[in-house]
């Protein structure tokens, strides 16, 4: 979860969903869910206020959830595997991915985006997952190309309510197909996790905040990372701060650990005292878009597996 304005952040962990949010402070999350249901857009812990509040339906991810997953992921990977579908050692997935864009205007109209600054968007997943921000950023494999365009007059669904309903309605693919529905909220986006899909797969895509988009009205957030951070979130990724200052952290190796998200772009900020200067360039951090440059070697393999597993 990203914040919307420069506020302080929070440190959202999810087990279904992964989302940013605008607060006006600072801490962990911990707002309960029910054992069992699923989950998707995080909430402020007590005291703070989101606009347009979801209501407590986020829960942490425990260090025994991340264990199952991971158990899960080898599992399927291996089975896969002796069915002839893996990746050669040393390769990636390398998929073409269909995006279908949902634009969720109000029954005014209010909310659309223009089909330049959605060619934008795609433009930037492209640049961002085939690591052309920096030097020493990984090129993920993975591209990326608009199937569709569809665009939505209604009130409700232009505010992220009925989420459930409307996603379930207007979904479009299959599990290789992510879905972007483009929703006015107190966030900046919500993601769902691939491991997640079987269970319910009307659902699964990004919500995000519709300007964000390149050019949008978002300070800070107009360059449309907003929607390469969720995507990293659909394609498997967790923070680079999930579990805090802990040697497990994001299941990535390559990532630093850091014991609490970015705010900004404090360059040489070092939250943790395990080796490593916080991430703050990773897309994965809560970083503005200009300070983002690179998913990681380690995250371009755990995309690879997950896709492979989940999705492929």
């Amino acid at each position: 979860m990203r914040s919307l304005i420069t506020r302080p952040r929070m440190l959202a962990v999810i087990v279904t969903g992964a989302a940013l949010t605008i607060t006006p402070l600072a801490g962990q999350a911990t707002a309960g869910h029910p054992a069992g249901q699923p989950s998707d857009c995080y909430v402020p812990s007590a005291g703070a206020a989101a606009k347009g509040g979801h209501g407590a339906d986020t829960r942490d991810i425990t260090v025994a959830e991340q264990k199952a997953i991971e158990a899960k992921t080898a599992d399927l990977l291996k089975a896969k595997a002796a069915r002839g579908i893996a990746v050669p050692k040393g390769a990636l997935a390398a998929a073409s991915v269909p995006v279908y864009i949902n634009v969720m205007r109000d029954s005014a109209g209010n909310g659309d985006v223009t089909d330049t600054q959605i060619s934008q968007q795609i433009a930037v997943l492209n640049k961002t997952f085939g690591g052309q921000e920096s030097s020493s950023a990984a090129n993920t494999g993975f591209t990326f190309y608009l199937a569709g365009t569809t665009r939505y007059n209604n009130t409700q669904w232009h505010q992220d309510k009925q989420s459930s309903t409307y996603r379930k309605q207007t979904r479009k693919g299959g599990k290789n197909a992510l879905n972007i529905w483009l929703v006015d909220f107190g966030y900046l986006g919500i993601a769902t996790f691939p491991w997640d899909y079987a269970r319910n797969p009307g659902i699964d895509g990004i919500r995000v905040q519709y300007t964000s988009l390149p050019g949008g009205s978002a300070t800070n957030y107009n360059y449309g990372e907003t929607a390469t951070h969720e995507a990293g979130h659909w394609f498997g990724l967790y923070h680079t701060f999930q579990g805090g200052c802990t040697s497990t952290n994001d299941e990535v190796a390559d990532t630093p650990a850091q014991s609490s998200s970015t705010s900004g772009c404090p360059e040489g900020r070092d939250s943790c005292s395990l080796p490593g200067l916080d991430p703050i360039h990773n897309y994965m951090d809560y970083s503005y878009d200009t300070c983002y440059t690179q998913f990681t070697p380690g995250q371009s393999t755990r995309m690879s597996n997950m896709w492979t597993a989940y999705r492929a």
